[in-house]
């Protein structure tokens, strides 16, 4: 049964966490993706599941994301979260660079129309797909189901099971069931 939070942010971190664990240890599922720009969430994602036999992969922004040059998550706490055994992940949104490859192809002017699309679920849900796709496409996640946390601006909100895919195989990718995410975003 899914949780709808009725507003969005990061009041809802702590709880949706905790659904993304449950998750974990009712099934079989040991890949667990969190999205985290500044680290706050992927540091108690982090001492959650430290121990726990999770695959735990934290998801950043890239660098230059806001500024060029820089990142939003500080090497303090990429060091902390990756000391509790999870990894740290900073890669290239993939929606992005898959909405720059859609309006190449098709000469479409419309932008970024998967993440907008995803959009019509939730923030938290576009994020949730587009995490998946990048720990896959490093290797962090092999093909198959995973728990995805994600927010609305900071903190969580959102949790979906999900079948990663590579992005080139973004259309092979399934949402299998929202766990959480806000009626209100």
């Amino acid at each position: 049964m899914a949780i709808y939070f009725e507003k969005a942010g990061r009041e809802n971190t702590d709880q949706a966490l905790k659904i993304a664990y449950d998750a974990f240890e009712k099934r079989s599922i040991k890949h667990v993706i969190v999205a985290s720009t500044f680290g706050d969430t992927g540091l108690k994602a982090a001492e959650l599941f430290k121990g726990k036999g999770a695959n735990l992969i934290v998801v950043t922004h890239n660098v230059g994301f806001r500024e060029p040059g820089k990142l939003e998550m500080s090497p303090e706490t990429r060091a902390k979260i990756e000391s509790l055994g999870a990894k740290v992940y900073t890669g290239t949104m993939v929606l992005r660079s898959i909405g720059t490859a859609i309006r190449e192809l098709q000469q479409y002017s419309q932008q970024d129309l998967i993440a907008n699309t995803l959009r019509l679920f939730g923030q938290g849900i576009k994020v949730c797909v587009e995490i998946a796709l990048m720990a896959c496409d490093a290797g962090l996640v092999p093909p198959e189901d995973v728990i995805t946390v994600a927010g609305t601006a900071r903190g969580a909100d959102t949790v979906a099971i999900i079948k990663a895919m590579p992005s080139n195989k973004m259309f092979s990718l399934k949402v299998r069931e929202i766990l959480a995410k806000p009626r209100d975003w």
